[in-house]
């Protein structure tokens, strides 16, 4: 009982942090991100540098203070965006009837066939590169698991006595499907969401480190290990402080929605 809390509380304390990074760098440094110094190239941890510098001298803590922006706003974008159109899709699947239903599901079938990274570079290559388009080529491969979600709880949901008895009264079906339907399937659909978000975000980072999320100069984590990858037999600290900043964003946000994921499924925590 009381391991599962602790790490549920860490991972909301995590999360609380990187979301006030996100929103407000300038009260945890003041120090500008971009700002190069040829005479503290890859000076290591410590002084007035606490993470050391980088290959162009830049602070290496201002930068991933101020990367935690753009690093979660792709990924907490793809999830929002995948969101509500799965869920869309989803209700549209379960509810316009079986033809509807058939042609949707094979859509959905043609995108989950295509390898999910091949088709945000599609995406990308269409597009061109950057957080923008990065967003939507990420969304568009999480949307078919969505809808899937969504199609499949509006399915139980629809039988339900309370549904029935909805259009017993004379309600329309979308008057039922809004007040009744909707919020009861929204629950697993969440619960993916906030187990997909840490996915996202190692696939931004992953897409940044080729060079198709946010450009050069911005301080974005994946593509602060793709700098600091030629430099790894000088230096570490330019490669381990960003990875380890994905990888404990991943960990607290997969604890704190294996949780949810767990209440919803009726669970014990």
């Amino acid at each position: 009982m009381t391991r599962p809390r602790i790490g549920l509380w860490l991972g909301l304390a995590v999360l609380a942090v990187l979301a006030a990074m996100a929103a407000f760098p300038d009260l945890f440094t003041g120090v500008d991100p971009d700002a190069a110094d040829v005479n503290a190239l890859l000076r290591p941890p410590g002084g007035g540098h606490w993470l050391g510098t980088d290959q162009n001298g830049r602070d290496l803590y201002a930068r991933i203070v101020h990367g935690a922006r753009p690093s979660l706003l792709i990924g907490t974008g793809a999830v929002a965006l995948a969101l509500v159109g799965g869920t869309l899709v989803g209700v549209a699947a379960a509810q316009l009837g079986r033809i509807a239903d058939q042609i949707i599901s094979r859509l959905l079938d043609v995108v989950l066939s295509v390898p999910g990274l091949l088709l945000v570079f599609l995406v990308v290559a269409v597009l061109g590169p950057g957080s923008s388009t990065a967003t939507v080529g990420l969304a568009v491969v999480s949307l078919p698991g969505f809808a899937r979600v969504a199609r499949a709880e509006v399915i139980s949901l629809r039988g339900r006595a309370y549904v029935e008895a909805a259009y017993g009264f004379g309600w329309s079906r979308p008057q039922v499907v809004l007040r009744h339907v909707l919020p009861n399937a929204l629950g697993p659909v969440l619960a993916l969401a906030t187990v997909s978000l840490g996915a996202m975000i190692v696939a931004s980072s992953s897409l940044s480190f080729v060079g198709l999320g946010p450009q050069p100069p911005t301080a974005e984590w994946g593509a602060m290990l793709a700098g600091s990858r030629e430099f790894l037999a000088l230096a570490w600290w330019p490669a381990a402080f960003p990875g380890a900043a994905i990888t404990l964003a991943v960990l607290a946000i997969t604890t704190v929605g294996r949780h949810l994921q767990r209440t919803v499924d009726g669970s014990t925590v």
